[in-house]
């Protein structure tokens, strides 16, 4: 009995320290930023399972969603109202692609790599309209580069 309970504290005490380390990051949903018009700023963001992405809509008319084919193998599809705050915690080491809705085709995309990027390859197969698939090519580029 002592040692299950030993165990336990122990067990608490480790999962504790992991979250004290978790980072958290912040994007914000722009009409106009560093980039140009219609941004996530930033748009890139390289991150460790358990920390939190924060999805701030600066300016109105925005919303955070999840791309298909865009999100490590598990972790649950997500599309955020226009004008909240979206926040995920990573808990998957791979590739998050993520889209303002109605702003898709203008190129207002992020991306987040969790851990080495496992799902990389995939993520980067997936076709986008307009102006996105641009922003996607050069945010692969960081991937590539952040390895």
């Amino acid at each position: 009995m002592k040692r299950t309970i030993a165990t336990l504290v122990l067990g608490a005490a480790v999962a504790m320290a992991a979250n004290a380390n978790a980072a958290e990051h912040t994007i914000e949903m722009l009409n106009k930023g560093e980039k140009g018009a219609m941004v996530f700023q930033p748009d890139f963001v390289k991150a460790e399972i358990g920390d939190t992405i924060r999805f701030v809509p600066t300016d109105k008319g925005h919303n955070a969603e999840s791309i298909k084919g865009m999100l490590p193998v598990g972790f649950e599809p997500f599309k955020g109202k226009f004008g909240k705050e979206v926040i995920l915690t990573v808990d998957r080491q791979g590739i998050y692609g993520v889209k303002c809705t109605p702003h898709y085709a203008m190129g207002m995309v992020a991306l987040i790599e969790v851990g080495e990027g496992g799902s990389a390859q995939q993520a980067a197969a997936v076709k986008h309209p307009g102006k996105a698939g641009k922003t996607f090519a050069e945010l692969f580029g960081l991937v590539a580069a952040s390895n």
